[in-house]
């Protein structure tokens, strides 16, 4: 399948389809790396927690959305504080199609010009080869509750260099630069 790369920003209101993504993410996805208690803990986080409304409320996400409907949301990321890449997810249909690699390189070259030198997050099994792919180096192994259930996840870092190219003018004038 051909995707062409369509960012818009996150906004608030765009809770319940993140929600959606998320949940679908995981359950999609993760089946072998995690429990089922896992998943099924991790996979509510979005919908009975109040951390993920109030990181879209505060922070820069990004939207790749689907090529035939602009406002269905396929996958996301969030920067929240503006060094700590907080969320990223995608629907497990919209996998394998450079989405997430194309919402990290924006959400780097806004980071870069809002004067963040470093990058660091906590990976889960899902997007740690991803990002090690992606320039990141693990930190630490953590074991963190999560739910009500243990996770291990990886303390990440990533060194962000000044971005050339990147990104088209048509990209940056539709995620706001």
């Amino acid at each position: 399948m051909t995707w062409m790369a369509s960012l818009r920003k996150l906004h608030p209101d765009d809770l319940d389809q993140v929600a959606a993504v998320y949940r679908d993410a995981v359950i999609s996805q993760a089946e072998g790396l995690y429990s089922p208690a896992q998943i099924a803990a991790w996979s509510n986080h979005a919908h009975t927690s109040n951390a993920v409304r109030d990181a879209l409320s505060r922070g820069y996400g990004l939207a790749s959305c689907a090529e035939n409907d602009p406002t269905q949301i396929e996958a996301f990321g969030l920067l929240d504080p503006i060094q700590r890449l907080s969320l990223l997810y995608c629907r497990g249909r919209s996998c394998r199609q450079g989405r997430s690699s194309t919402i990290l390189r924006a959400l780097e070259h806004h980071a870069w010009h809002q004067g963040c030198r470093q990058w660091h997050t906590e990976a889960s099994q899902l997007s740690k080869p991803l990002l090690l792919r992606l320039g990141w180096r693990i930190d630490a192994e953590e074991t963190v509750m999560f739910a009500g259930e243990a996770f291990l996840r990886w303390r990440m870092i990533k060194p962000l260099i000044q971005p050339h190219g990147g990104l088209d003018n048509q990209q940056a004038e539709t995620i706001g630069g």
